[in-house]
């Protein structure tokens, strides 16, 4: 290399040298890192005016659907959820009231609408079912708060059905766990599209239904779930119907003499009795009893069958499980019921899963 590319080199190391330690200077006069590497950004706080902070995030709210029939005083009730929820860190919940037109799910969607973070079903296991069907397919959990005479659906989830505080402490700080909706189908005698319903509890077709239907609410208002067996008691010597069921798909369907036809989603009745034992909430399959009894007698066999909680087979009681049931009535429609509702006779009908389709909250398992 020449004597002058060797002197240009010498400057430009030089020069590279002074823009350094320029650079270098001038960070350590403005407070910069002299080191490489980002500086941590600050907090949003640093950029407002003197003395001015963000404000604090708006609490979270809860909806609860309820169903004003049930209560006397209502706005008394209201006090006394607010105040829970409130305690808990709450903004005051959304009140939606059910009416006649629409039982709950409306209202349920509503509530989505305006970002709750839980809905609350107050009232019976139909307004449970209504609200349920407007969550299904959504993240938002549903508490369960008892209003209803049969409470089902809690009383198969071990959640508490004589305190509308214990319920809401659940649906406030419990654990959420995902369960199966059943989906029925209904064909009226008159022909025309399906009707479609949801069900959490139990499907019924026959005895159980024509009971939900001739028991009177001022009966159940008075004496609570015991209005329904004073009103079975009535209905127990009747004929029987011919029932062909059709389990996922069987080229062959089974053919029964039957009093009643249940379809359930969940097995415990009131009182603890295990209509059907095997029934779990979120095992994707629905469980079918088929009840043949004839007179006082059979059903005394039926209630022992029953109040033992066998799973063996029986001649007046069939089980069975399916994900997907078709009952179809031979011999004339008969009364059906979703979760404790009347909605009139219909000539056959079709059951299936909607597996873990929605989140309820339940008590807290360590």
């Amino acid at each position: 290399m020449s004597q002058v590319a060797w002197v240009w080199v010498a400057v430009a190391v030089v020069a590279v040298a002074v823009v350094a330690a320029v650079v270098v200077a001038s960070r350590r006069g403005q407070g910069l890192p002299t080191r490489p590497g980002r500086r941590p950004r600050p907090h949003r706080n640093e950029f407002r005016p003197e003395g001015v902070s963000e404000p604090p995030a708006p609490p979270k709210r809860a909806a609860v659907v309820v169903n004003p029939t049930k209560f006397t005083d209502l706005e008394a009730v209201r006090m006394r959820v607010t105040a829970v929820m409130q305690a808990e860190g709450l903004a005051e919940p959304l009140w939606l009231e059910t009416t006649v037109e629409d039982p709950g799910t409306g209202q349920a969607r509503a509530a989505l609408a305006q970002d709750a973070v839980l809905v609350c079903a107050l009232g019976g296991d139909g307004t449970v079912r209504a609200v349920a069907q407007g969550l299904v397919g959504s993240e938002v959990p549903m508490g369960l708060l008892p209003g209803g005479t049969g409470n089902l659906l809690a009383r198969n989830l071990d959640l508490p059905v004589d305190s509308i505080e214990r319920a809401l402490a659940v649906a406030l700080t419990g654990q959420n766990q995902r369960i199966d909706v059943g989906r029925l189908s209904v064909r009226r005698p008159g022909g025309g599209e399906p009707e479609e319903h949801a069900f959490l509890v139990m499907a019924g077709l026959g005895l159980d239904a024509k009971v939900m239907a001739d028991t009177p609410e001022a009966l159940k208002a008075r004496v609570g779930g015991a209005a329904y067996y004073v009103t079975g008691a009535r209905n127990l010597v009747g004929r029987t119907f011919k029932a062909k069921l059709r389990l996922d798909g069987m080229a062959t369907a089974m053919t029964r003499r039957a009093r009643t036809v249940v379809i359930g989603n969940v097995g415990r009745l009131l009182g603890g009795l295990a209509l059907m034992p095997d029934a779990k909430v979120d095992d994707g399959r629905l469980d079918i009893v088929v009840i043949s009894p004839r007179g006082p007698i059979g059903w005394t066999a039926v209630a022992t069958h029953l109040a033992t909680r066998s799973r063996r087979g029986h001649p007046l009681v069939d089980h069975h499980s399916a994900a997907e049931v078709e009952v179809e009535l031979d011999g004339g429609p008969q009364e059906v019921q979703v979760d404790g509702d009347t909605i009139g006779p219909a000539r056959s009908v079709t059951a299936r899963v909607d597996h873990l389709a929605l989140v309820v909250r339940v008590p807290y398992k360590a």
